[in-house]
């Protein structure tokens, strides 16, 4: 079990941490290194990036969603065998649930662990005042260990300089190196983020050029050596213990238009006796014939809809399926094409399965972003009202809903409650994305569900 991990935080968003989290892992594998990247909150475009330059699946680490002993069970298994454990924070190091708490922080996350911690700091346009926001992150909590800082924005090496010897002086840690203003990196972006790597292609040149550029400005050595800590020894409550085979399987719609999953809701439905099988909607592929249940994560299916709505015999099959009571999850993405179109940003619509009665409409503006609390409904195969979950929602759309329609379940964020979603028979679908540790009967009950559809269909 590797005894190196680091945490790389910001001190806020939009300070550069994807971009110098990709080019240290680059730079480390360059050495020779195996990487294990994770990714701090519900995210789920930056670890696809993790794992494009890794060549590991990135994880998910969230100290709202799971237990303090869960976060460390996933970073023990996902460590075994790497070098050291990269973990990209999310916005600022303080920032999570609450203004006046560390919940669901980076910083939270890296106590949880025991991490180093490296802090970025935009220093465009400042000097010796880049160490007091240095200080003022070391002081605010005694928990986490700020190890040392690096400089991005800089305009000039004696620019670079100039803060360097302000930092550590005042802060008494090691500045480690600098990003520079102008270096000509250009990871492209759309509404929701970064565009995932699954539609990148071939990244490993601007892997490469990413690792040099960090290689010559970063003592990746030094970095190396700092992110020296206590082992993460593998608290296994259980979880993710293989259970018997119960004979199923649930098909996963995956490709560029669906691929916002926790690897761990899959490896935890994996490891209570349902076996995996991946289709591609977006390239016209239908339901495989085996499938007992059928999971349409989020993903952008309003950038292909075009594609989406011209494959005939996909949506027919998923149509069909569901209405024949596969037991089925759609989240987000995999709500909107389960519904009967999409009309993007210039108001052109595409039709898509019309299982669920009402419309997606696009939008400039973010139209709901943070943490849920799910609370389950009367009829619901996969949370009913004795359940609770915990999740996510994001996104850029509205739904036209028509009235009367049956909703999947209740959920709770800083706005107070609201009903959300549609169910009917075995389907539940809606904006929010599950996820599983928060509460795993969910998936045990699923898993009964795909049996009981099993069963009945073989009849």
């Amino acid at each position: 079990m590797s005894t190196r991990r680091l945490v790389i935080a910001g001190t806020g968003s939009g300070v550069g941490k994807t971009t110098c989290t990709i080019g240290i892992m680059a730079a480390l594998q360059q050495k020779g290194y195996t990487v294990q990247g994770f990714k701090c909150g519900p995210d789920y475009i930056d670890p696809s990036y993790h794992t494009a330059v890794t060549g590991r699946v990135s994880r998910n680490l969230d100290s709202w969603m799971f237990e303090h002993g869960t976060v460390r069970e996933m970073v023990a298994r996902a460590s075994e065998g790497a070098d050291i454990s990269i973990i990209e924070g999310v916005m600022g190091f303080y920032d999570g649930k609450s203004p006046l708490e560390n919940t669901g922080s980076t910083a939270e996350i890296s106590m949880i662990t025991e991490s180093p911690v490296l802090l970025i700091v935009n220093c465009a346009s400042m000097a010796r005042s880049a160490a007091a926001i240095v200080k003022g992150f070391q002081t605010l909590a005694t928990g986490p260990n700020i190890i040392g800082v690096i400089a991005n924005q800089v305009g000039s090496v004696g620019h670079y300089n100039i803060v360097k010897a302000a930092i550590e002086q005042e802060c008494a840690v090691p500045v480690l190196g600098y990003m520079k203003r102008e270096q000509d990196i250009d990871i492209p972006s759309r509404h929701l983020g970064l565009i995932p790597a699954i539609e990148r292609g071939e990244l490993n040149p601007f892997f490469g050029r990413l690792a040099n550029l960090i290689s010559e400005t970063i003592d990746v050595d030094r970095l190396y050596e700092l992110a020296e800590t206590t082992e993460m020894t593998d608290e296994s409550s259980g979880l993710f213990e293989q259970r018997e085979d119960q004979g199923v399987y649930i098909a996963v719609a995956k490709d560029a238009a669906f691929n916002f999953y926790y690897q761990e809701n899959l490896e935890l439905l994996e490891a209570y006796g349902a076996k995996l099988t991946y289709f591609s909607p977006l390239e016209g592929e239908e339901i495989p014939s085996e499938a007992d249940g059928l999971y349409i994560g989020g993903g952008f299916p309003e950038e292909f809809a075009a594609e989406l709505a011209r494959h005939e015999r996909s949506k027919a099959s998923i149509r069909t399926a569901i209405t024949n009571g596969l037991p089925t999850l759609a989240e987000c993405g995999g709500f909107m094409y389960l519904t009967e179109s999409i009309a993007d940003t210039a108001g052109v619509e595409y039709p898509m399965i019309g299982l669920i009665p009402g419309k997606i409409m696009m939008q400039k503006k973010l139209a709901a972003l943070g943490y849920r609390e799910i609370f389950g409904t009367e009829g619901n195969f996969l949370i009913d009202p004795n359940q609770q979950a915990k999740g996510h929602e994001f996104h850029y759309s509205t739904y036209e809903r028509a009235e009367g329609l049956p909703y999947a379940y209740e959920t709770k964020g800083r706005f107070g409650k609201k009903q959300e979603g549609y169910l009917k028979g075995n389907l539940v679908a809606g904006y929010t994305h599950f996820h599983f540790a928060s509460n795993p009967g969910l998936v045990e009950r699923w898993i009964t569900a795909c049996v009981d559809y099993k069963q009945k269909a073989s009849k």
